[in-house]
């Protein structure tokens, strides 16, 4: 369609939007702005989009456990749950993403791995997924790229297609869907996957000191994936399969566990770094940054109640204990609205009450009343006060010390760094860290999805797509779909692991 024949996007109020792709922010790398009105509408129109059922990660598993940390990291963080020998008792959510609650558990698709931490400070929850990066960098584009991937308002049929449509025409989706494609793809089983924060994070030490991190659980089992047709037979099989093994582990005495490690990147290298070290679709390569182990989990007992436990988890972003902040990672901040504004309205504006969130360490707050709260504070029941009432202490968390917020409004992408092209890391992960049945396998399960209802015209864009991760990988996946190639060139790429 030609571009003046297009109507323009506007609000649900039928104003033209300010833009489908970038929040507004303080610079190009700085802070999302409550104001950003077309933002907060998109997510909390999203939020409310299923009831009860979760919008995204719908299908899951959850066990508890505990976290230990075995080494001293007070260099870089004071938060309490990371002091050398301390031991933090957890609650585990993994999960497949675009999903509903009836789908089989070994399709195609990234997998959640969230972590609530029930620390002496309140709860610490870690939300990722079992891939170091995601599709895109602002959530501007979130609820229009899970809609890409859920069923068709039409007919309510799943739609490859619609996929493969905003893929390629969102190129920083290349590295997240070459994981994807790969064998990583489908999993064996949830203990076999490693799982990430993904975002980056601030830690913050007594001094006042702020350092960039990363988090990577590394599977303690070992990495294990289906192929793309041991998926399938098992979804035919038994579409609980993952579900099954991590109840059945832990019901006859297993443990299942892995082993924290973390990138940590001084605030002051951030500005003059390769890539832009804020960027969702882009890792921190081990040479640059390499992995400090820092403690182990291990999940070692069932739910007593799957609707209770598992179903009302709640895991916000936004739950962060002293020592532990955010980054001016764009999607990381859109997701500390996006996650406690679904849980009130799937759960209740009370779901913090429910025990699998209530926390262990005290409550203190002003919050009173709504729908089934059952514990409320006394008086007094406003701030500040006279009466004695609880008071905040913001020398406890360390956003004076480090963050410096200066910049004219804008939506823009990110300020761009000497390597930060949407191709160079897929292009890494392809030539250098696959193998070569990997890449066989990425091609095999890259053309046989593509050949399910994809137009010519998507068509070519996807040979296109992944001619820019690599020319030979274009070329292949051209003759899978019987398409002649136009050229064939490779490009060199740093290894990244």
């Amino acid at each position: 369609m030609a571009e003046e024949r297009r109507p323009l996007t506007t609000t649900d109020a039928g104003i033209p939007a300010p833009s489908d792709e970038h929040s507004l922010t303080a610079g190009p790398d700085g802070p999302i702005l409550l104001q950003d009105h077309y933002l907060i509408q998109k997510m909390a129109q999203f939020n409310r989009e299923r009831v009860p059922e979760r919008v995204v990660h719908a299908k899951g598993a959850g066990a508890h456990g505990y976290f230990e940390c075995s080494e001293d990291v007070s260099q870089w963080t004071k938060a309490k749950f990371l002091q050398k020998g301390k031991r933090t008792d957890v609650f585990v959510r993994f999960s497949t993403v675009a999903g509903e609650l009836g789908s089989a558990d070994t399709v195609r698709d990234p997998r959640g791995f969230a972590i609530k931490f029930y620390t002496e400070d309140g709860n610490y929850d870690l939300v990722g997924n079992n891939t170091p990066v995601f599709f895109i960098r602002d959530p501007q584009k979130f609820q229009d790229f899970i809609h890409s991937q859920k069923r068709r308002a039409d007919n309510g049929l799943r739609d490859n297609n619609m996929q493969w449509d905003f893929w390629t025409l969102s190129p920083e989706s290349a590295h997240q869907v070459t994981f994807l494609f790969s064998d990583r793809g489908t999993p064996r089983t949830y203990r076999n996957m490693n799982g990430y924060g993904s975002h980056t994070f601030t830690w913050v030490n007594a001094k006042g000191e702020a350092f960039y991190v990363k988090y990577h659980f590394k599977t303690d089992q070992g990495i294990r994936n289906f192929t793309d047709a041991e998926a399938k037979a098992m979804a035919g099989e038994d579409p609980d399969y993952h579900r099954r093994d991590l109840w059945e582990t832990l019901a006859r005495g297993g443990e299942a566990s892995w082993t924290l490690q973390m990138q940590i990147m001084p605030v002051a290298q951030a500005a003059g770094y390769r890539f832009n070290p804020f960027d969702l679709t882009k890792v921190w390569p081990h040479e640059d940054y390499p992995p400090v182990v820092i403690g182990r989990m291990v999940l070692n007992r069932n739910p007593e109640n799957f609707f209770a436990e598992v179903e009302q988890a709640a895991f916000e972003p936004s739950n962060m204990v002293p020592g532990i902040e955010p980054s001016p990672d764009k999607m990381l901040l859109g997701r500390l609205f996006s996650y406690p504004d679904t849980h009130r309205y799937r759960i209740g504006a009370n779901y913090l009450q429910l025990p699998i969130n209530r926390p262990q360490a005290p409550v203190h707050s002003y919050n009173r009343d709504g729908t089934m709260r059952y514990a409320n504070p006394g008086d007094p029941v406003y701030a500040p006060n006279s009466s004695g009432g609880p008071a905040a202490a913001p020398e406890r968390y360390g956003e004076r010390y480090h963050l410096r917020v200066a910049g004219q409004l804008t939506r823009s992408p990110y300020t761009m760094h000497a390597e930060d092209d949407d191709f160079v890391q897929p292009r890494a992960l392809y030539q250098k860290a696959l193998s070569q049945t990997d890449r066989e396998h990425l091609v095999s399960n890259i053309v046989n999805h593509v050949k399910q209802g994809v137009t010519d015209e998507v068509k070519a864009r996807v040979i296109e797509y992944w001619r820019q991760v690599d020319g030979d990988l274009g070329k292949r996946v051209a003759s899978g779909l019987g398409i002649r190639g136009r050229r064939d060139a490779s490009v060199g790429a740093k290894r990244l692991v």
